[in-house]
């Protein structure tokens, strides 16, 4: 049996990250069927509910990946908890700009950084 494409998921200190890894370099529909509740899942359930997510090994998402990084930051911000995206590439965060929502989320260079920004 194959294992399937899921994230990583790990604590640092207050803060969970979500390490989308190498596997993950485009996010397309196949991708995002495998991992969408998977990453709506381990948002809920991060105590406190501090979550960063890592996209620093992702090279393309689209408009399906937009709504899953808005339902997280929607459950954490509902939570009290914060939010944070490090690693974006340029490609990555050239969609975040053009869509503004660079001005909702906070971006950070890499994990540490995030981790540090929201602890």
């Amino acid at each position: 049996m194959v294992s399937p494409l899921v994230p990583e998921i790990h604590k640092c200190g207050s803060v969970t990250v979500i390490l989308f890894g190498p596997q993950f370099e485009s996010l397309d529909e196949f991708a995002l069927d495998q991992v969408r509740d998977f990453v709506l899942d381990a948002a809920k359930a991060a105590d406190p509910p501090n979550v960063v997510i890592d996209l620093s090994h992702t090279k393309f998402f689209g408009s399906s990946f937009i709504e899953v990084l808005f339902r997280v930051w929607n459950r954490v911000n509902s939570a009290g908890g914060k939010f944070a995206l490090a690693g974006l590439t340029s490609y990555c965060r050239e969609v975040l700009e053009i869509t503004h929502l660079d001005k909702l989320w906070l971006t950070l260079p890499n994990e540490a950084e995030a981790v540090a920004a929201i602890s």
